[in-house]
């Protein structure tokens, strides 16, 4: 069976069209003979979205009941039933009920894709869980609602419904959005003309990316190699020399030139497996192309110019930053280098020449450690002064026979003592056998042009045999040395992850006595007796403008010094990464706060609103001079006023008390005091119907009683909301050695284990479904408040059915171990004694 094909319309923000585009499609679908179904379409009260349904077949939303409010979902069984060709089904991102079998819809969605059936559906951008944090920081409103971005991502066809921010909210302030008492608060809040804009700029980015990604595969799938300049992507090559800084910047100012442009900074590894650029300045150059906002990435390739090439093409690069060639005149004269083979073979991609400080200098003249060990050239010197002068005396086979003797001979030589005795045995072996061997005898003359050319043929083959045996040797080495550098430097990579410290792997590696890692000038870290003065160290290395490593317990070896640096471009590193990892830990609070803060505004615009409103209504008809009220209706009034003012007073106080919490301001005064003192007030203010059972015997808890009051009319005013007609919430207490443990039972739909800890949270209403019951403060501040006395509050849930909540505090009078204690429940059954409500989100 073949999957169906998955279309996103894309909206910047709510009300650009996304599900009248959608259903526009859908039509025409229908009209060309589509067997198409709506599965769920959300018009949000919308007259021309409603109108837009017209005949096309619905299928009848699920209705489901949740913790005792009434709601309808999409019904996938039945559009998997019905099987049509396309269905509709709108607000991607949405989260189901809970208790149904996908969590969310675009797990739904997924299911009818593998069923074979085609789907049409709409995101905002604010859903897409990549951009969710930055639109809440751009809008300073949190979605919770999100959709993985791989989900769009795959999507066959993504297409953006835009409008420019001035249509859109004309659209806001026709009422064609939002109902007319929302449109003032969302067009001077969410849908300011900044906020759209920058919503708008975030979806075309996106969009672009996705086309991006569309592209890439259509140009591998055809094996288009050609360029094609789409968008500016930027390429910068990196020998790994000191000049590397300057091209990348120079690189991201040419980036910086078009929105939008990429910037990859790459450097060609030989394929050898030698040694080649200082990975130490590569590091560093890595930090300086990323913090630019650049990637870092490294290819192999024998042939330089065609590897950097290739890949310039695989990322379809539009400009390449190269440097000026470093190298001397001569060279640039026999080799035509890097820079110039690179533009030349180019073809439509720019190539941009960079000068710095050392272009044209020449390259620095490495020193070349010989490639076999002193005692061996020494044993191959000695070949040649006593095994060449023995040779002569027993040799006299005819000139043929003498040279391929010598031959061999200087091969020898060679694979004993290398480049430098072959070489004298080379020439040595040329002279012995024209003096002795070659007629006229004695002289260094030759008679016949034949033995002239076979002596020149055996000085070019001795000379190149020797130097070829040299370099093999010469490479081994550097392999070797290759290899264990490469070990080393998986060394330092595999202690940045696991957390090592680097400075003690350092000194551990290279045998010395302290490593001092200095930061101007003054010491960052240390292993071992700190060295603080670069004069008493045995090796001092730079490793940028603030950071030097200085090392104690024996002079560092060239080749040494390469591994030295690249520990120290890391330690550096990491010192950043720990002193980033401390900031921000020390901006988590603040954020925190500055979270806490937006959830209030976001809580006071519509919570302090409505009884605001409330009294104001009730007084301004009393005052008002056009209506006369008689007693009645002026008690009414009064009583209406008087209620609003009792929810604004109580909320406030809620505020307040938040936030002296969050800032450890609250003042808390703890007593001794009986809970049938404060629970029958508590009661008394709630007004509903619960059943209290605490024992006579019960301690007194160690509370603040104005605190403990508060806490328990916020507990028990949610068990009492979701509570079910004719089973009232019970409230029982009992000791538990030095603590006295209060509990409340409910039988409502409860809160699932995983969701109970999120309903802790300030400005959390569980499934943020009621908007309208409260600002989400009660349990968090009663939890807070709780804690602040010494005490706990946690939910547990209740036998049979519904929530408890275990407020536990300490008492003076510790009590003997009792076992679970059990209390009657209103329906005759028994039930552990926990305070229950069903609802922790919602609060009075």
């Amino acid at each position: 069976m073949a999957r169906g094909e998955l279309r996103i319309y894309l909206g910047a923000a709510p009300g650009v069209g996304k599900t009248y585009t959608m259903l526009e499609e859908a039509r025409r679908r229908a009209e060309r003979g589509t067997d198409v179904v709506i599965g769920f379409v959300e018009t949000h009260g919308r007259i021309h979205t409603a109108a837009m349904i017209g005949d096309l077949e619905t299928v009848a939303r699920k209705p489901i009941t949740y913790r005792g409010a009434d709601f309808t979902e999409m019904d996938l069984d039945a559009i998997l039933a019905r099987r049509p060709e396309l269905a509709v089904v709108d607000e991607l991102a949405h989260t189901n009920v809970p208790g149904r079998r996908n969590a969310k819809r675009w797990q739904d969605v997924q299911e009818l894709l593998d069923a074979g059936i085609s789907v049409l559906s709409t995101v905002n951008m604010q859903h897409l869980e990549s951009l969710n944090d930055v639109v809440a920081r751009i809008t300073g409103v949190e979605q919770r609602e999100t959709v993985p971005d791989a989900v769009v991502r795959t999507a066959e066809q993504v297409e953006l419904v835009d409008m420019t921010p001035e249509a859109l909210r004309r659209r806001m302030a026709h009422g064609n959005i939002y109902q007319s008492e929302k449109i003032d608060a969302a067009l001077s809040n969410y849908f300011r003309a900044g906020n759209l804009t920058a919503l708008r700029e975030l979806a075309l980015l996106w969009l672009a990316d996705k086309v991006d990604d569309q592209l890439d595969k259509y140009r591998a799938d055809h094996r288009i190699d050609a360029t094609w300049e789409t968008r500016e992507r930027v390429v910068v090559a990196l020998t790994g020399g000191r000049e590397g800084g300057t091209l990348i910047r120079r690189a991201a100012r040419i980036a910086a030139r078009n929105k939008g442009a990429d910037l990859l900074a790459v450097h060609v590894a030989r394929n050898d497996g030698l040694a080649g650029a200082d990975p130490a300045e590569l590091a560093r150059q890595r930090v300086v192309a990323e913090s630019l906002g650049g990637t870092y990435h490294q290819v192999v390739g024998a042939d330089v110019p065609q590897a950097l090439l290739d890949f310039a093409r695989g990322v379809n690069a539009t400009q390449i930053v190269l440097g000026a060639s470093s190298r001397g005149r001569l060279a640039r004269l026999l080799t035509a280098g890097v820079g110039v083979t690179t533009t030349a073979l180019s073809g439509s991609i720019d190539v941009h020449l960079v000068t710095h400080e050392r272009a044209g200098q020449g390259r620095l003249a490495r020193r070349v450690s010989p490639a076999l060990s002193w005692s061996r050239q020494i044993t191959g010197f000695a070949l040649v002064l006593l095994g060449l002068p023995a040779l002569t005396l027993v040799l006299d086979v005819g000139l043929t026979n003498d040279i391929l003797i010598f031959l061999a001979a200087v091969v020898g030589v060679a694979l004993v003592g290398g480049l430098g005795p072959a070489l004298l045995a080379a020439v040595a072996g040329s002279l012995l056998l024209n003096y002795y061997f070659t007629p006229p005898l004695g002289r260094f003359t030759i008679a016949a042009r034949d033995n002239l050319v076979a002596l020149l043929v055996f000085v070019i083959v001795a000379l190149a045999v020797s130097w070829v045996v040299d370099t093999a040797a010469r490479k081994t080495r550097q392999a070797a040395r290759a290899s264990a550098e490469a070990q080393t430097l998986f060394t330092i990579a595999g202690g940045v992850i696991r957390g090592e410290r680097l400075l003690e792997r350092l000194r551990e590696t290279f045998g010395l006595e302290s490593v001092t890692l200095l930061e101007d000038g003054r010491v960052s870290a240390t292993v071992g007796v700190p060295c603080t003065d670069p004069r008493t160290a045995d090796a001092e290395v730079i490793v940028d403008d603030r950071h030097t490593l200085l090392l104690k317990g024996h002079p560092l070896d060239a080749s040494d010094r390469r591994i030295v640096e690249a520990f120290a471009a890391q330690a550096a590193l990491a010192l950043r990464q720990e002193r980033l990892t401390a900031e921000a830990a020390a901006a988590k609070p603040l954020a925190e706060a500055d979270k806490m803060r937006t959830a209030l505004l976001a809580a006071v615009s519509h919570d302090l609103r409505t009884p605001l409103a409330g009294a104001k209504a009730a007084v301004a008809g009393l005052l008002s001079n056009e209506v006369h009220f008689g007693p009645e209706d002026r008690r009414e009034l009064l009583e209406t006023a008087d209620q609003s003012l009792d929810r604004l007073d109580r909320l406030v106080a809620n505020l307040l008390d938040m936030s002296r919490l969050q800032a450890g301001a609250l003042g808390v005064t703890a007593i001794d005091i009986g809970l049938e003192e404060v629970v029958p007030r508590a009661l008394d203010d709630l007004g509903g119907n619960v059943v209290s059972r605490l024992p006579p015997d019960l301690p007194a808890v160690r509370a603040d009683p104005g605190l403990l009051e508060r806490i328990l009319v916020n507990v028990i005013g949610n068990a009492l909301r979701y509570s079910p007609p004719g089973r009232p919430p019970t409230i029982a207490g009992r000791a538990v050695g030095d603590r006295v443990e209060l509990r409340v039972i409910d039988h409502g739909p409860g809160i699932p284990a995983e969701d109970r800890d999120k309903v802790f949270q300030p400005f959390q209403r569980l499934g943020d479904h009621d908007n309208h019951t409260g600002a989400g403060l009660g349990l968090a501040l009663s939890r807070g408040l709780t804690e602040a006395m010494g005490g706990s509050l946690t939910p547990d849930e209740t036998p049979g059915g519904g929530l408890t909540m275990i407020l536990s505090l300490p008492s003076d009078t510790p009590s003997g171990p009792s076992g679970p204690a059990r209390v009657p429940t209103p329906d005759g059954g028994n039930a552990s004694i926990r305070v229950t409500h069903p609802d922790q989100g919602a609060v009075r």
